[in-house]
C-alpha cells in the first residue's frame, strides 16, 4: 500500500501543505491516510495519527461511492480538523494543511 516513508519534494518539510491525488480505485479513506502520513512524515502503516480517531473511514468512503444506479455522486467535499491540521477530501484529491490557530486569523 505504501512505499515506506514518504516526504514532500521541492524543498517542503513536514507539516507543510500536502496535495494527494487519489487514484480511481483508491478509497477516500486510504487517500486521506496517505495524505496524513505525508503531512506528518510517517509511514502510513505506522502513522502516529489514526484517521479513525477523527472520522469514520467507512462513512467517508460511502459519501464518495457510486450511487445505487452506478453513477458518480455530485461533486462535494468533506473537511475536518484534527490536532494541528485541516483535511479536505474531494472526489479527486485530499489536501492537508496546517490549522490556523491565531485568534485574528493571521499567521
Amino acid at each position: 500500500m505504501t512505499e515506506g516513508r514518504v516526504n514532500q519534494s521541492n524543498g517542503c518539510g513536514l507539516r507543510r501543505p500536502v496535495q494527494y491525488e487519489r487514484g480511481a480505485d483508491e478509497p477516500p479513506s486510504i487517500a486521506a491516510a496517505m495524505a496524513l502520513a505525508r503531512y506528518y512524515g510517517d509511514d502510513v502503516t505506522g502513522a502516529s495519527t489514526q484517521l479513525y480517531d477523527y472520522i469514520d473511514p467507512d462513512a467517508l468512503d460511502s459519501l464518495f461511492a457510486e450511487t445505487n444506479r452506478g453513477t458518480a455522486r455530485a461533486t462535494g467535499l468533506v473537511e475536518f480538523e484534527l490536532d494541528d491540521a485541516v483535511v479536505t477530501i474531494r472526489p479527486e484529491r485530499v489536501d492537508v494543511r496546517p490549522a490556523d490557530r491565531s485568534p485574528s486569523g493571521d499567521h
